[in-house]
């Protein structure tokens, strides 16, 4: 008796609806390519190290010392009754994910060229494994955090159950700006070389080494349209029991976190099918 014959599946790719800007459906039947470029990512940003994952401490942990040294000690910045080295650690925390997010997720489409041109899968997924990729360095840099805090006696109040959140806010934040800047440098590789420069100067753009109440209060809404304002002012609420709650410049940076989101992904989906030729 013969075998029945075989059938094979028929995938149809078809392009998104005008109106949507996420395939949710097609994003989780390739999670497992999600896990695969993040996995990768992490291990090649170690690959070949003398230090490894200390890479991920060193950096904030250098800036901080900088910072409390100059800003700290010499300028006398306030730190809101809080330790000055505790205060800028807790915001480099997020700034340095954010900045090595940020620079990752930009240069992922054109450092992809050999997948981009050959097979077919939603490219948000690269700059998407670009920024999860760096919640390891997150986590790494958290626990010197602790550490910090422990020295110095700083207690956390319940606030810090609201960490997650921030966390997650950061993280999309990275996304939104990534996003723009992604595919943008496919087409415009000037992003490459001014990103540093834009990064630095985001730096003391926002409240890392000094804190948001040394901007006058009728400039706070403005100010934190920066969305790293509110990212900052979140974790150090959430983690530093002495700072005051965020106020209308948090509030100001979440809806700019919407509106560089919604941005981001619609330029990203109508660029994407220029991608492959252009990259």
């Amino acid at each position: 008796m013969s075998s029945p014959p075989l059938v094979r599946p028929l995938t149809v790719i078809r392009p998104r609806g005008a109106r949507t800007l996420v395939g949710w459906a097609e994003l989780w039947a390739y999670r497992d390519l999600v896990y695969f470029l993040t996995w990768r990512d992490i291990k090649v940003r170690y690959k070949q190290t003398a230090l490894g994952a200390a890479w991920a401490v060193l950096q904030p942990v250098l800036t901080m010392v900088v910072f409390s040294i100059f800003f700290g000690r010499l300028a006398g910045v306030p730190s809101e009754g809080v330790p000055y080295p505790v205060f800028a650690y807790t915001a480099l925390v997020p700034w340095t994910f954010f900045a090595n997010a940020v620079t990752q997720a930009s240069n992922s489409l054109v450092a992809q060229e050999a997948m981009l041109t050959k097979v077919y899968f939603p490219r948000l997924i690269v700059p998407l494994a670009a920024v999860l990729a760096g919640l390891v360095d997150v986590s790494i840099a958290f626990v010197v955090l602790v550490g910090l805090m422990l020295a110095y006696g700083t207690v956390p109040t319940v606030a810090i159950l609201a960490l997650p959140l921030l966390v997650v806010f950061a993280a999309i934040t990275a996304l939104a700006v990534g996003l723009w800047l992604s595919a943008l440098n496919v087409r415009y590789r000037d992003v490459r070389y001014t990103l540093p420069f834009i990064v630095q100067l985001w730096l003391f753009a926002s409240p890392v080494a000094y804190p948001s109440s040394l901007v006058p209060e009728a400039w706070r809404p403005l100010y934190g349209v920066n969305p790293m304002v509110g990212v900052v002012d979140g974790f150090r609420w959430a983690l530093l029991g002495g700072t005051e709650s965020p106020g209308s410049a948090f509030l100001v940076s979440v809806a700019a976190v919407v509106a560089l989101l919604v941005g981001g992904l619609a330029y990203f989906r109508r660029m994407e099918r220029s991608f492959a030729d252009a990259v």
